[in-house]
């Protein structure tokens, strides 16, 4: 492998089936990042299932997959374990075409196993390879059934926890997600526009419709808040449990809605307070998000999402259901001010700075 210096460009590629095809917290941060990355003078290929799209500073090549909305219904089992998994073993074929190891000195992705494994391969002639634990660190500290198989040359923590549980096994580095913090803070809300109600207190959660999230838990939770109308943004397989849990307890006081990325900032900022339940995110992006949109969060309370947003008197067990009502009450009080100033601590081309000094220590390994 030819040496890379400091100032040399360096030749990443970055690979996820939803690239250019979903706007999840995973997607958009691997892509700000390569996107940062190629501003600053790298080169950055990125492959996703998606179609092209004009402005990245990125190369971009399209590999057809089947999308996961497509496997909800098929059998889960080892190593298919999730719709996910086998919109990845769709999308790793295509990549094992697409991709020659002999054209990138650093590959990056946080699916596994498939393009885990697709962009391990080529012996001699391989890249050094990136894993990014957005969806997780259980690949890297894990050996049981495929998990055994898994190898990388770095390992990008997204908190604190995953780099203490995988610090002795791996390479590794601590380096959270980012957010734009300007597009937030100067958005201006737009309540018609996503069917919100101009005249009620409005909760939002931006979350994928899965079991992990705890959408259904949310909206037991905002239910007794008389005149308090939830909005949540996401699709899922749980779509029809959503659905018909809003008709019973929040009829008439209930949005389910899907937008594109670039109209995110608007709806933060057509909302009085942010909730999300999932008990032990990554890192979770749309808190980094609300906090640039002067949000008041409602969130699962523990060391890693008080070590995003700081000490808020509105975190609290979301486990218990009375006091997370209280807590978002608490928050509607509170209600959107201005950007936490933390916000800007997460800025891409900073984030992304952090990305290329970790590949350059890797190459230099």
């Amino acid at each position: 492998m030819t040496k890379i210096l400091a100032g040399d460009p360096v030749r990443f590629l970055f690979a996820l089936p939803g690239f250019h095809a979903e706007e999840r917290g995973a997607e958009v941060a691997l892509l700000s990042v390569a996107d940062a990355l190629a501003m600053a003078g790298d080169e950055v290929t990125v492959i996703g299932s998606g179609p092209p799209r004009t402005g990245p500073a990125y190369r971009y090549r399209q590999v057809k997959a089947i999308n996961r909305r497509r496997f909800e219904k098929f059998p889960k089992f080892p190593p298919l374990r999730s719709e996910t998994s086998w919109e990845d073993l769709s999308f790793a074929a295509g990549l094992l075409r697409a991709y020659d190891p002999a054209d990138f000195d650093i590959t990056v992705t946080c699916n596994y196993p498939f393009s885990h494994w697709a962009l391990r391969r080529g012996g001699s002639r391989a890249p050094r390879h990136l894993f990014v634990t957005q969806n997780g660190d259980w690949p890297a500290r894990s050996d049981d059934a495929e998990f055994r198989f898994f190898r990388c040359d770095g390992l990008v923590c997204t908190n604190p926890d995953y780099q203490q549980t995988s610090a002795e096994r791996w390479r590794t580095v601590l380096i959270p997600n980012g957010v734009e913090p300007g597009r937030y803070a100067s958005a201006e809300g737009n309540r018609a526009a996503f069917g919100l109600p101009a005249d009620r207190p409005v909760v939002l959660m931006v979350s994928a419709f899965i079991e992990t999230k705890r959408v259904l838990d949310g909206m037991r939770a905002v239910a007794p808040l008389d005149g308090v109308h939830f909005a949540v943004a996401g699709d899922g397989p749980m779509r029809d449990e959503v659905d018909r849990l809003a008709a019973d307890i929040l009829p008439g006081r209930f949005t389910r809605l899907t937008t594109t990325a670039d109209r995110m900032p608007a709806l933060y900022r057509s909302a009085d307070a942010f909730l999300h339940m999932s008990l032990l995110e990554s890192f979770g992006n749309v808190f980094v998000e609300a906090m640039a949109s002067g949000l008041p969060i409602v969130g699962h309370d523990t060391p890693r999402l008080r070590w995003i947003v700081g000490e808020r008197e509105t975190l609290c067990d979301t486990q218990d259901g009375p006091a997370t009502t209280r807590a978002i009450a608490r928050a509607l009080e509170i209600g959107r001010g201005h950007p936490d100033p933390r916000a800007q601590d997460f800025g891409w081309p900073a984030i992304a700075a952090r990305y290329r000094a970790f590949a350059l220590e890797v190459l230099a390994a």
